[in-house]
């Protein structure tokens, strides 16, 4: 299923994120992924930022360029922040441990997935960011039954 949205400014992308965070947290306890694509600048971050506060945290949000991953313990789960841009081979994603991130009761949300195409597993939800004027236009699409039910439920 793909759902598809107008962001009209930074704002309504950090509410965004915020909303998917709380739908997210439901399904958290068997672990959920999703994968955040679009163009440098098209608002990946912003709505990561968007994710990470509604869910608790209070400091600045970074995207995770050189160290690849950022963790967050809030409020009892595990977020994973992910920014593979600065990947050189997806073969590295296996050095590091990817595997161990991605299971029950974390939340991995992955900047530029296909730096890791062959080695990442299929996402629960797949959030595509487009620069539309001053704006954005996001689709959401479902990969799982838990994917799915997240995307009926945004913007209800």
């Amino acid at each position: 299923m793909n759902k598809s949205v107008t962001l009209a400014d930074e704002s309504a992308t950090l509410a965004l994120g915020a909303e998917l965070a709380q739908l997210c947290r439901a399904h958290a306890v068997v672990g959920i992924s999703l994968f955040l694509t679009g163009t440098l600048g098209a608002g990946k971050t912003t709505f990561c930022r968007g994710f990470l506060q509604a869910l608790g945290h209070s400091g600045a949000v970074k995207s995770p360029t050189y160290t690849l991953v950022e963790p967050y313990e809030l409020d009892g789960l595990q977020v994973f922040h992910f920014d593979l841009y600065r990947l050189g081979h997806p073969e590295e994603l296996e050095y590091m441990g990817i595997r161990d991130y991605f299971k029950e009761g974390s939340l991995c949300l992955v900047e530029w997935p296909e730096k890791g195409q062959g080695i990442l597993a299929a996402p629960d939800l797949c959030v595509q960011f487009e620069v539309s004027g001053t704006g954005r236009t996001v689709t959401m699409r479902s990969e799982s039954e838990r994917g799915l039910r997240i995307v009926e439920q945004c913007g209800s």
